[in-house]
Order: C-alpha cells, then sequence, then structure tokens
C-alpha cells in the first residue's frame, strides 16, 4: 500500500470556506486528524524516527526525574516515546480527536493529555496541575501551524521552571516554506539546488490533506522569518542556546542524478531546531 504522503499547499486561492475558518481563532488539526495517525502511524514516520525525535532527544537532555511536556502533541507519538524515559509528561493538544488518537495508542506509561490551546493553556493546566513545573518541554513539527507564536512561549514559561529546557522542531523557515521554496536542477553544472522564491515577508497558506477528492478538509502552515522565533522567545524570558539545522535522510534511487540529488540533501537542510532555556 502506497504511504500517505504530507499534506501540501493548495494551489487554489481559499474559497470562502477556508476563509471562513483562518478567521477563527483555532488552527488545530481536528478535521484532518484521521490522516494525520495514518501517515504518523503508532510510532512516528521514518522521518521522525531517523531525523527528528533522535535529534530532539539529544537536545534535550532528558533525565529519569524528568518532567516533560509536549505542546500540540498531536497523538501522541512522541509523549510515549518520552514516557518511556522520564516519570512525567503531559501532552497539551487542541483536537479532540488527536486526543481520542492518542489514548488509543497503547502504553505501559501514565500520560496526561490536555485539551487546550497552546497558546493559551496555563488557566485550563493549573485546574488540573496547580503546583506542577517542568524541566524540559517540546513542540515538534507544529509551531509552523499556530500563529500567533508569541502565546505559545508566554504560556510555556510559566509552567517552567528556571533552566528547563525548551526544544522547537519546525520545517526549515528559509528552504522548506510552502509553495515558496523547491528543488531544482542545473544539467550544465549536474547540480540539484534549492530555489527559494520568499522569505522575510510574514505570510500563510491553506494545505490540503486529500488533494484531489471533492470534499477538502483544510489546514493552515504559516511562514515567519527565524528572527521572529527569536524576538518572541527572548519577550517571554528564553534565551537561545542552541540551533540546529538537519538535512532529510532519504536517499534517491540509483540513476544519472543521484549523486547530484544526494549531495543537495546533505547541503540543504530541510529542518531547524531551536533549543531555548528559561532565564
Amino acid at each position: 500500500m502506497q504511504k500517505p504522503q504530507p499534506p501540501r499547499p493548495v494551489s487554489s486561492k481559499p474559497t470562502a470556506r477556508t476563509t471562513a475558518r483562518t478567521s477563527a481563532r483555532a488552527t488545530d488539526w481536528n478535521e484532518v486528524a484521521q490522516w494525520y495517525d495514518q501517515v504518523v502511524g503508532a510510532d512516528g514516520s521514518e522521518y521522525h524516527q531517523h531525523v527528528i525525535f533522535p535529534k530532539t532527544l539529544k537536545l534535550l537532555q532528558l533525565q529519569p526525574e524528568s518532567r516533560v511536556i509536549d505542546l500540540a502533541s498531536g497523538q501522541g507519538v512522541f509523549c510515549r516515546l518520552v514516557g518511556a524515559q522520564v516519570g512525567r509528561v503531559v501532552g497539551v493538544e487542541a483536537s479532540d480527536e488527536l486526543i481520542r488518537l492518542a489514548k488509543n495508542h497503547p502504553t505501559n506509561n501514565p500520560i496526561r493529555y490536555l485539551r487546550a490551546d497552546a497558546r493559551e493553556f496555563v488557566v485550563p493546566f493549573r485546574r488540573v496541575e496547580p503546583d506542577l513545573l517542568f524541566d524540559r518541554a517540546a513542540c515538534i513539527l507544529a509551531i509552523q501551524n499556530i500563529s500567533p507564536i508569541a502565546g505559545v512561549f508566554a504560556s510555556l514559561a510559566q509552567v517552567m521552571n528556571p533552566g528547563g529546557l525548551f526544544v522547537m522542531v519546525m520545517m526549515h523557515p528559509c528552504f522548506r516554506g510552502a509553495k515558496e521554496s523547491h528543488w531544482g536542477f542545473d544539467k550544465d553544472q549536474d547540480t540539484q539546488y534549492r530555489r527559494v522564491d520568499r522569505y522575510l515577508l510574514p505570510r500563510k497558506h491553506p494545505i490540503v490533506a486529500h488533494p484531489g477528492k471533492k470534499d477538502l478538509n483544510y489546514t493552515w502552515t504559516f511562514h515567519r522569518p527565524i528572527e521572529a522565533y527569536v524576538r518572541d522567545l527572548a519577550k517571554a524570558g528564553f534565551v537561545i542556546d542552541a540551533l540546529e539545522e538537519w538535512a532529510s535522510h532519504s536517499q534517491s534511487q540509483p540513476g544519472a542524478r543521484a549523486t547530484a540529488e544526494n549531495r543537495s540533501r546533505q547541503e540543504i537542510p530541510m529542518f531547524m531546531a531551536i533549543r531555548a532555556r528559561k532565564l
């Protein structure tokens, strides 16, 4: 069976339905939850397992006594992975359906899932955990689907211990902008290159989970330059102490362009991770 592919930008302009949706504050993935669960699976997709999760865990520097919060936790893949290593894990997720799917995946470790918007989760969190503070936090491949982001960092700062580490992983803002970057091939130079058409100005794009189907379910992706993440983290009381750029693990099948394609993948990162420390 062909593996489900990540959503791609909608080629046409947003319809009245998509425009109405963006006017609302919610940007959760409730309507595409089943699709997303199929894409990621119980243990994460190949790029989760080979790139995202191992490198994120290295940056987090988990200890057995660590208390971890995962923002926009989806159907709980990272919560389950971390739960096998630490004592306390909380996943914050705005989608009811993703939380339901997360709870359906078996685990031997206690995980609390909180249905809340990552931009303003402190009040509902304190109703169930009045005193709990975290020393580790993560937000994996979700921050680009949230806008605005300042509330995410400000809320997180209220539930973290001083010195706590926050690791945020995203599609690389420079090289993986929806509809504004793509691969090209220079036959004369035998080189695959990455073309970037736009970068500095913030923008949003509708993305569709099931291209070609009559009843399309839309979500949204928000582009912002790296400086926006640095600025809003600093305003919330975080200082960045690590930034990593991660290449894709994919390899081309043997062919005339395989060497050039594999070389470009090693040179041009598709993911970026920021680690920030709570002051």
